[in-house]
């Protein structure tokens, strides 16, 4: 099976989380596996990596995302390097603009900044921060970023960030500067950043019904707000596994999840409650619930809704209708918050850039 011709070629990537699965691994061992994971990507030519920032939990380990990245920059030649997302109100915009330019430049320009504006109240709380000032911070921070990346002189004086008068010193190799991806699924939320042209990152657990929304709806404001949306990337990430058969395919599915233990993930820590009020955070009622029941959604759901999962003839035709959506970049989660042992990962992963990829290129 390949594509049809009127199609743009698939690009292909992987989210790179850094979870701790067991508390008797050290963080060391984390950081070895995940770089041995990212030097096979580069091996097997995948487009990109996503790292994931997290603080405060084993639930992804890496609170500087752009040290790691500017790690990985020195440890890969082509790959591309994205924030799977910066998680921009707990920063100010300042470091992110800079440290973003500075791995853009060592890594000769392949740097992509994913954004988003965080939900685990564990986060929040951590740096004192409200969540249900999520959203503004973030909008300012972003404006704040284009800003310093697009104008000389730049200056600044907003609700939550001040600049002087300033230049960014290094710019960013890329012009007019890396790529914007926006985490967003929410009907509110597609809309506001399609009337700006920056490109949607679709949230792994919604389900194809909303993802394929999402991307109309991209797709139809972009354009209608003359952006230009046949050479733009939408990324959608999902769960991804790949198997001999689909037999094969669901007894992986079932043995993982009974290895699984949902509720260190899914809980009130990952939740998106306002500290103060016990209840969800502004901003975040499209998604009420969903950070606290994961842990009922069954296995026939991931399978039918949710997850990139099946032997190579069911998985192509899913990337496929990902494709027909208006998605054109899957970002694959082969198991971040597995236990698995390299050599098994390695096996899929292989199975899957042999068998898949070059049905789509």
């Amino acid at each position: 099976m390949s594509i049809p011709e009127d199609h743009r070629p698939m690009k292909f990537s992987s989210f790179l989380l850094f979870h701790r699965p067991d508390r008797n691994q050290s963080f060391k061992d984390v950081y070895d596996y995940n770089v041995r994971v990212a030097e096979l990507l580069e091996e097997l030519h995948f487009d990109g990596l996503w790292v994931s920032e997290h603080h405060f939990r084993d639930y992804g380990t890496v609170p500087d995302l752009f040290t790691m990245l500017g790690y990985l920059a020195a440890r890969t030649e082509n790959i591309r390097l994205g924030s799977g997302v910066a998680v921009l109100p707990l920063h100010n915009p300042i470091h992110i603009a800079e440290s973003a330019a500075q791995v853009d430049l060592l890594s000769n320009g392949r740097v992509d900044l994913g954004i988003g504006r965080g939900y685990q109240s564990i986060e929040f709380d951590g740096f004192a921060m409200s969540l249900s000032e999520a959203r503004e911070r973030f909008d300012e921070a972003l404006d704040v970023i284009t800003g310093l990346w697009t104008q000389t002189p730049f200056e600044h004086h907003g609700k939550y960030y001040n600049t002087g008068q300033v230049e960014l010193t290094p710019a960013p190799l890329q012009k007019p500067h890396p790529p914007i991806y926006v985490a967003a699924v929410s009907p509110e939320t597609v809309e506001m950043y399609a009337k700006r042209g920056l490109p949607i990152l679709a949230d792994p657990a919604a389900p194809f019904r909303k993802v394929r929304q999402a991307a109309e709806k991209w797709h139809e404001v972009a354009g209608e707000a003359g952006h230009d949306t046949e050479n733009t990337d939408l990324v959608i990430s999902r769960s991804v596994w790949l198997a001999p058969t689909v037999d094969q395919a669901r007894q992986d599915q079932e043995r993982f999840e009974k290895q699984f233990d949902r509720a260190r993930i899914f809980n009130e820590k990952s939740a998106p409650i306002d500290s103060k009020t016990g209840e969800t955070a502004k901003g975040f009622e499209f998604w009420e619930g969903r950070y606290l029941k994961g842990g009922s959604v069954g296995n026939d759901f991931r399978w039918d809704q949710l997850e990139v999962i099946g032997d190579p003839e069911r998985v192509i035709g899913q990337v496929a209708m990902l494709q027909e959506f208006g998605f054109n970049h899957l970002m694959c989660d082969f198991g971040s918050t597995r236990h698995m042992p390299f050599e098994e990962l390695k096996k899929t992963i292989t199975f899957f850039a042999k068998e898949v990829m070059p049905a789509f290129r």
